[in-house]
């Protein structure tokens, strides 16, 4: 039976500042995301569907669950619940003028003189896969094909659900409004009558999805020619911001590309970096 005070708040289950705090810390210590005081709603919407899942009364027994053996298993779960996977394809679209214009058009001006090998893309924080196949898309629309089959895009993500979207390639159709219809016509399949589309498997050949945890260690080597991390940072203080960033100039090479979101910054990080234009920066050398 629900007590007064779950009644009063009109909430399934109680949720104390203790619980609060203690789901805060956690998350913070193992992945680096700040839940401040007006996340309190968002975290406790969205972790009540975990507990009716398990069967819990009470969120009391969901922190237990988060001290005991199986720990490791639900953080999974915790992660993905509380992270907002916002994106749409060609979001910011200048940044993927960049990449045709700039980027792949340097790359194949090295490749066609032998000063390059491949091209190397990191999307860091891919969310359901939008951002890194609207670069695949440029990628393989600007290149003859044996020279798109160097190029390796890195999509990593910390919520393993949206990784397995990613891999299906399945898109609502009105997600792909911002897709150029050029574009759209050559690498998308679509089915008007289920509403839904598939991605080119070709393009799928270029990239490789892998769950990573921005703050562990970073199995992959540079360098990268470029990195996006966009809207990613904006889950973590500002002493994480300044390590992440100065982790991503150590894996690029010299002259490569950092995209950022619109409204992120380099912080302390400036002097890493060459403004290029609007979000867009260039390791120097």
């Amino acid at each position: 039976m629900r007590t007064a005070a779950q009644r009063k708040a009109g909430r399934e289950f109680a949720f104390t500042e203790q619980e609060f705090r203690f789901l805060s810390k956690t998350v913070y210590e193992r992945v680096g995301i700040v839940l401040s005081d007006r996340k309190r709603d968002m975290v406790y919407t969205r972790l009540a569907r975990r507990l009716r899942s398990l069967g819990l009364q009470t969120f009391a027994q969901y922190c237990d669950t988060l001290k005991g053996p199986d720990a490791d298993s639900e953080f999974g779960y915790l992660i993905n619940a509380i992270t907002t996977n916002h994106t749409r394809f060609f979001r910011e679209p200048h940044h993927f003028h960049h990449l045709r214009n700039v980027v792949v058009r340097r790359f194949a001006k090295e490749l066609r003189t032998k000063r390059a090998e491949g091209l190397r893309i990191w999307s860091a924080g891919c969310s359901t896969g939008e951002e890194p196949y609207s670069a695949a898309m440029v990628v393989a629309a600007s290149l003859a094909r044996a020279e798109a089959a160097k190029v390796k895009i890195l999509a990593t993500d910390l919520d393993s659900n949206v990784l397995e979207a990613c891999r299906r390639a399945r898109y609502p159709l009105d997600s792909l409004d911002a897709v150029p219809a050029p574009l759209r016509a050559r690498f998308v399949k679509e089915d008007e009558q289920e509403g839904v589309a598939d991605i080119d498997p070709r393009l799928r050949e270029l990239i490789a999805f892998k769950q990573l945890n921005l703050l562990h260690d970073w199995p992959m080597k540079g360098p990268f020619d470029l990195i996006f991390c966009r809207n990613v940072m904006i889950y973590f203080d500002n002493e994480t911001r300044n390590e992440l960033i100065r982790r991503y100039a150590e894996l690029l090479r010299p002259g490569g590309y950092f995209y950022l979101g619109h409204s992120e910054s380099l912080l302390e990080q400036g002097h890493l970096f060459e403004l290029e234009s609007s979000s867009t920066y260039r390791k120097p050398g």
